[in-house]
């Protein structure tokens, strides 16, 4: 049995554990609200205190004013063309691994899409049906002035068809690659035209994936997906933006027979950086016979022929005076230029910034070359609505019908804002 003492002195162990615990803390206790003149008890300097802030990357803690983030292109502040044409450079990254990079010029700015109601609605559609469109695959800088017109019947959008995966990898394109994409949709050329007519579109444009896995290079569907549109609307107007088909000319027959109006395929580039810039596979006499053959197929006035080039990449003058003198050969009639714009940092870097000065030239020495039409300028793509507009003026021309008044036969000085006001 245990003594009474060692009882006793069980029972006040808790209570003086608590009497010194609460001694200890109230030598650092302080008042909620310190008396004027009181002098602030000391404090025990924390671990997490006494250990060194981590760097970050934001040296400079300054905050700017609120017009810094607002467009200084604007009508109410222009820039003079020599602020304007002025490339300008930022530092990024830690102090241990310091780089410059080339800031955005000012010409290359383009508004964040609005998000009206015909932006929204044309996205919904597309979902709704599973299209896809080379405007939200490539990063078009474009989409927010194709999509976001005053109603659905303004607005264009290019459908891709054959899914969303090429199964080539081009160094300045941001499509997915895969060699095994997914199988074709068979009720895609049928969604594609439902679509279309929906919208209401006078002038509509498809592009399409590289399908390399297939053994027709994916010429049947893209002839199907045309049959379809022109059965559903006789009116409309088609481009159809098409790969190479690795070279098989039978197949570019069957594109160019399925009913369609315009037939566009890209050169990219001149024919010196082509191996740097294109998938292997693809070469630039290729895509010349490509051209040609679709010439001789329909004949010189029974369908027109377009390419695209970017320029930025590092082309010389001459190479580019070469590469038009070879369009003009297999007898292309429409030709643009626009600036090469690197998608994402495992792509091209861009070599050059060309100004809107240098895009004019090139658009002034391609219609003296005979050209049918020239889109020229740092926005301008492949498929772009204002040159559509004029084609589709000739294409009603050469059919008989009345072109409006300022898209009377060839452009002398075709400027983009001015086709836009008449599209």
């Amino acid at each position: 049995m245990a003594s009474p003492l060692a009882t006793v002195q069980t029972m006040r162990a808790p209570m003086q554990r608590a009497i010194s615990k609460a001694t200890r803390g109230a030598a650092v206790r302080s008042y909620a609200t310190i008396p004027t003149g009181t002098p602030e008890p000391p404090t025990q300097p924390s671990s997490s205190s006494a250990t060194a802030r981590r760097p970050t990357y934001f040296k400079d803690t300054s905050v700017g004013a609120f017009e810094d983030f607002l467009p200084t292109a604007s009508a109410s502040s222009p820039l003079p063309p020599s602020d304007a044409y002025t490339l300008r450079t930022a530092e990024v990254g830690p102090a241990s691994n310091r780089r410059t990079i080339t800031r955005l010029p000012e010409w290359l700015k383009t508004p964040i899409p609005a998000g009206n109601d015909a932006y929204k609605q044309i996205k919904k559609d597309l979902r709704g049906l599973n299209l896809h469109t080379v405007c939200e695959e490539a990063r078009c800088p474009n989409i927010s002035e194709c999509w976001g017109g005053s109603n659905k019947n303004a607005a264009t959008a290019t459908i891709m068809l054959m899914g969303d995966t090429c199964t080539r990898g081009c160094r300045f394109c941001s499509v997915k690659t895969n060699r095994n994409p997914a199988p074709l949709d068979p009720h895609e050329p049928e969604h594609t035209a439902e679509a279309l007519a929906r919208w209401g579109l006078g002038y509509v444009v498809l592009t399409s994936v590289d399908r390399d896995d297939l053994a027709d290079g994916g010429a049947n569907h893209f002839a199907e997906t045309i049959r379809r549109i022109k059965s559903k609307k006789p009116s409309i107007l088609v481009e159809a933006l098409t790969g190479d088909f690795m070279g098989d000319m039978d197949m570019v027959k069957i594109v160019a027979e399925s009913g369609l109006d315009v037939y566009a395929h890209n050169i990219e580039t001149v024919e010196a950086l082509t191996p740097y810039v294109r998938d292997r596979r693809a070469t630039f006499r290729r895509s010349l016979e490509v051209l040609e053959h679709v010439k001789k197929v329909k004949g010189p006035d029974g369908i027109i022929t377009k390419t695209s080039i970017m320029l930025g990449l590092g082309e010389q003058e001459e190479e580019v005076m070469d590469a038009l003198r070879e369009l003009r050969k297999v007898g292309v009639d429409v030709v643009t230029f626009g600036q090469y714009m690197r998608p994402t940092k495992r792509h091209l870097k861009v070599e050059k910034y060309v100004t809107p000065a240098e895009f004019d030239m090139w658009r002034d020495r391609a219609n003296e070359m005979g050209f049918l039409y020239v889109a020229s300028g740092p926005l301008v793509r492949s498929s772009y609505k204002a040159g559509e507009a004029f084609i589709e003026n000739v294409l009603k021309k050469r059919a008989g019908e009345r072109a409006p008044n300022g898209l009377d036969g060839k452009l002398e000085s075709p400027s983009i804002p001015e086709l836009m006001k008449t599209s």
